[in-house]
C-alpha cells in the first residue's frame, strides 16, 4: 500500500478485522520493522530515525499498556520522568482527562474507561504532532468520546496529523478528513491509494 497523512488532516483507517490496521500503527510507531518498502513520518524514516520519530508521535495502543500496581499519578510522573518533563506536566495531563480525583488510585482498581483516559494523558504529555490511535474511543462513555476528539482537534488544527484505527466511525463523526479502507492489507479506495510523503508496505511489499 501507499499513502500520505498530511499535516492538518485526521485520517481514519477502517476495514474487517485482521486486515492490516494495527499493523499499519504498529510500523508507523516504530515498534514493528516493515519487510519490505518505507514509512516516514515529517520525513523521518521509521526504522533509521527511530528515536526522533518516537519524539514527535503520540501512540494508543488498543491495550492502555499501563503498569497496574502503581496509581494514576505514579504512572504519569514516571512518563514524564522518561521524557525529561515536569511532575507540574503529569499533573495538567491528569486534569485534562478528568482523573484528578482519582489520581491516587492504583490503576488495577480502575475501569477500561479509566484505563483509556489515563493512557490518553500519558500520550498527551509529549504533545505529539502525529497521532496514531488504535480504536481510541473503546470503552469510554461520551465524555471521553468528546475528549478523545478534542485531542485529535488541537493537534490537526496546530497542524500536526491524525491517523486512527477505526471499528465504527460514528464517535469520530466531525473530526475526519477521509477515511482509508483495509482489505487483506491493500487500500480498496483506490482515490485515497496516496498520503504525503509516508508509503506502507504491503504484506507482498507492493505499492
Amino acid at each position: 500500500m501507499s499513502f500520505d497523512v498530511r499535516g492538518g488532516e485526521a485520517v481514519g483507517l477502517v476495514g474487517p478485522n485482521g486486515s492490516g490496521k494495527s499493523t499499519v500503527l504498529r510500523i508507523l510507531g516504530t515498534l514493528l520493522a516493515p519487510s519490505a518498502g518505507t514509512a516516514s513520518i515529517n520525513g523521518l524514516d521509521v526504522v533509521r530515525d527511530a528515536g526522533a520519530v518516537r519524539a514527535q508521535v503520540g501512540y494508543l495502543a488498543h491495550t492502555p499498556g499501563l503498569y497496574d500496581d502503581l496509581t494514576a499519578r505514579e504512572n504519569l510522573r514516571f512518563a514524564a520522568d522518561m521524557l525529561g518533563l515536569s511532575h507540574a506536566d503529569a499533573e495538567d495531563s491528569l486534569t485534562r482527562v478528568g482523573l484528578t480525583r482519582a489520581a491516587g488510585e492504583r490503576v488495577r482498581t480502575f475501569s477500561a474507561g479509566m484505563q483509556r483516559r489515563l493512557a490518553l494523558a500519558r500520550l498527551t504529555l509529549l504533545r505529539p504532532r502525529v497521532l496514531l490511535l488504535d480504536e481510541p474511543y473503546s470503552n469510554l462513555d461520551s465524555a471521553g468520546v468528546s475528549l478523545v476528539n478534542g485531542i485529535i482537534t488541537d493537534v490537526v488544527r496546530s497542524g500536526g496529523a491524525a491517523l486512527v484505527v477505526l471499528h465504527e466511525l460514528a464517535p469520530a463523526a466531525g473530526v475526519l478528513d477521509r477515511t482509508l479502507t483495509l482489505v487483506e492489507g491493500r487500500i480498496a479506495a483506490p482515490d485515497a491509494a496516496s498520503i504525503d510523503g509516508t508509503r506502507m508496505p504491503s504484506s507482498t511489499g507492493a505499492r
